[in-house]
């Protein structure tokens, strides 16, 4: 499948790297100060274009297992992004339909994460690191460093910032619902999910986001997925294709569907903060050590969209 193409987006080589290779797309940062911080960043970059180049065959090699439905006695796959993706999805099988692929974006990110970690001791690495895949991110961070990531709907409204520091549990955040890349059994406009790892999070997104719904309500379009999509591991499950116009009670309840998921997998330990986002209206929903101030309002809403961001 070739080697993936990488480029500076900022036009130099301190500034963050793009790397593409099919349908992968990374934005990778690596962020330091002292003399050495240049070379680090070189060194992490290379890393990853190396471990870039082989991901896609390794997936493709094991498609078929990937868009399986996992279940109790489902096969061990062989490489190392796939086993990533099983294990990320394997506890949210016991709940709902989920394939390792709900965890393909995220998955991609933390291994290309640990393989720019694995050039560094330990005690000598960047301050900050970060591989954004279409949203999915891996983090690392040293002690003092903290990331703020962006809430934003598709029309460039804020909902406000996603604050990680280092005694944070989170590493990974995702981002799911109808305005992604991938297919949705829920209405939700995104739902961005904090975890302990990239692949996590993607998992956990998809779920939440597909649970952001109104069954059997005329206002919503549906299609089998593979009516969109002719590989699609969903099969002939239904998936969103349109919503009309609802009332704040009905975005209100589909919304509440989705809290309840949220929290169910807050309360298994597999999820660390979610932020639901359906319309004008937003749901936080965290752990109760942390509560909501690792949620920062960037900039004040509209007054239309402020009841429950």
């Amino acid at each position: 499948m070739g080697r993936p193409t990488a480029y500076y987006l900022d036009g130099h080589k301190e500034g963050r790297l793009h790397l593409q290779h099919g349908p992968i797309d990374l934005v990778i940062g690596v962020d330091g100060e002292g003399p050495g911080i240049s070379e680090q960043r070189t060194a992490a970059f290379n890393a990853a274009f190396a471990r870039l180049s082989t991901i896609l065959d390794e997936l493709v090699a094991e498609l078929p297992l990937l868009k399986q439905a996992v279940r109790p006695g489902s096969i061990r796959p062989e490489n190392p992004v796939a086993r990533r993706m099983m294990e990320a999805v394997r506890p949210f099988a016991a709940y709902r339909f989920i394939t390792p692929m709900a965890a393909v974006a995220g998955a991609v990110a933390d291994e290309v994460l640990a393989a720019m970690l694995a050039v560094f001791p330990a005690d000598r690495r960047p301050a900050r690191i970060y591989v954004n895949n279409g949203g999915d991110i891996a983090l690392h961070q040293e002690p003092g460093a903290e990331f703020r990531v962006r809430m934003a709907r598709e029309d460039g409204i804020a909902f406000g910032d996603l604050r990680i520091g280092h005694d944070d549990p989170s590493r990974g955040i995702a981002t799911s619902g109808r305005g992604g890349r991938s297919l949705s059994m829920g209405i939700a406009d995104s739902v961005t999910v904090a975890a302990a790892s990239a692949a996590i999070a993607d998992a956990a997104a998809t779920l939440v986001a597909n649970a952001v719904d109104l069954p059997g309500h005329p206002s919503i379009a549906r299609a089998r997925a593979v009516d969109l999509v002719d590989d699609s591991d969903l099969g002939e499950r239904l998936v969103v294709t349109g919503c009309a116009a609802l009332t704040f009670a009905e975005l209100d309840a589909a919304l509440a569907a989705g809290v309840s998921e949220a929290e169910r997998f807050i309360a298994q330990g597999l999820v660390h903060r979610a932020g639901l986002f359906l319309r004008s209206e937003g749901r936080l929903v965290a752990v109760p050590s942390c509560n909501h101030s690792h949620f920062i309002r960037s900039s004040p809403l509209p007054a239309e969209h402020r009841r429950h961001a």
